[in-house]
């Protein structure tokens, strides 16, 4: 099966998960190999993580930006358990994530079961799809934990 193919196939599924984002993303590599602007692509296969990552991050400072969160809720952080836990949860996700890169990057194969789950979540979970690197992560670390058992 071609790239083509199965990009559709994902463009396809996206659809009927209605994951704007899946949708979106698949149907832009769609028509950069329609309008054969295929020279974008191992620009985007570089950049593209780093440029969604930068305007991830802006989408989440905006309440600082807007001053609707301040420095009092900065020091908060540091004087409760939720803001505890927070921390703490920023360090795990940030390193699933990197585990979730590597994988990527050794086994793009893996994007497949990664929409797949992506897509039953969306729909039977209601969950939302923020990327395939906190995916990947959490298959590296299923992956992992597996090959602890498996010796």
């Amino acid at each position: 099966m071609s790239g083509f193919t199965l990009i559709l196939l994902i463009f396809l599924m996206g659809l009927a998960a209605r994951s704007t984002s899946l949708t979106l993303a698949a149907g832009l590599l769609l028509l950069l190999r329609i309008l054969h602007i295929k020279s974008l692509l191992p620009l985007l296969e570089e950049r593209g993580v780093e440029v969604g990552l930068l305007f991830l991050m802006m989408a989440v400072l905006i309440p600082i930006a807007l001053d609707r969160v301040g420095t009092e809720d900065f020091l908060i952080t540091f004087r409760t358990l939720p803001g505890l836990l927070a921390i703490a949860a920023g360090v795990v996700a940030t390193r699933l994530n990197g585990m979730g890169l590597n994988l990527l990057e050794s086994q793009p194969q893996i994007i497949f079961g990664l929409v797949v789950g992506s897509i039953i979540g969306i729909v039977f979970l209601k969950g939302v799809p923020v990327g395939p690197l906190m995916a990947g992560g959490m298959a590296a670390l299923f992956l992992y934990v597996a090959g602890l058992f498996s010796r």
